[in-house]
């Protein structure tokens, strides 16, 4: 049942096919803000993406509950399959409230915000492909890491500013909670990232 000393490559390849499906979600949100037309299309892509996450997700801890000695310790490696979870969920809510509520056309911000996610979701991919050898790739995940806090900053200042906008100019109240909500939820998917990257930070700083 527990190997002993498994192949070291085998959670980098899982958390890398993790990343993939997560830059994937993330190519759909900016999709979705960008061609609202598709909304249902692409919530209906986005659900079966996320059940794919899951899937990762779940051979990520059956493999950790399965072995006795791994790479990482079996902390990080629980919270980073988590976290990645994470950004999923944020970014199947977003596309999900879209839908839901009707939005209609996103605005320019909102579009900035999906992008920057996405540019987040590169990031991470590039990371997570050089884990494998941590001590050989220090430099260029840490370079990875540094690139995701510089966005996520930058999708908290087009957030405020774009939630700014909506409370001086929107005289619809419904209107206005329902891009509120759709635009937290963009901000929250970046926060998410930043947390993937503190982990994958701590990690590299234990192991180079």
């Amino acid at each position: 049942m527990f190997n002993l000393k498994p192949r070291e490559d085998e959670f980098f390849k899982l958390f890398a096919k993790s990343a993939g499906v997560v830059r994937e979600g993330a190519a759909y949100c900016e999709e979705v803000v960008l061609q609202y037309e598709k909304v249902e299309e692409i919530k209906m892509k986005m659900s079966e993406l996320e059940h794919q996450a899951d899937d990762v997700n779940d051979a990520i801890l059956d493999k950790l509950n399965q072995t006795f000695i791994t790479p990482i310790d079996r902390e990080d490696i629980y919270a980073l399959a988590s976290k990645l979870d994470d950004v999923m969920d944020m970014m199947d809510g977003t596309v999900e409230k879209m839908y839901l509520y009707h939005t209609g056309k996103p605005t320019d911000g909102a579009v900035a915000l999906a992008s920057l996610n996405l540019k987040c979701a590169d990031e991470l991919l590039r990371a997570i492909e050089l884990m494998a050898n941590i001590k050989k790739n220090q430099e260029a995940i840490m370079e990875h890491i540094r690139r995701i806090v510089v966005i996520e900053s930058e999708s908290d200042s087009i957030y405020r500013k774009e939630v700014g906008e909506l409370f001086k100019t929107c005289t619809d109240p419904i209107y206005l909670i329902k891009w509120k909500e759709v635009l937290q939820h963009l901000e929250d998917t970046a926060d998410k990232f930043e947390e993937v990257a503190d982990l994958m930070r701590g990690v590299v700083m234990k192991y180079a």
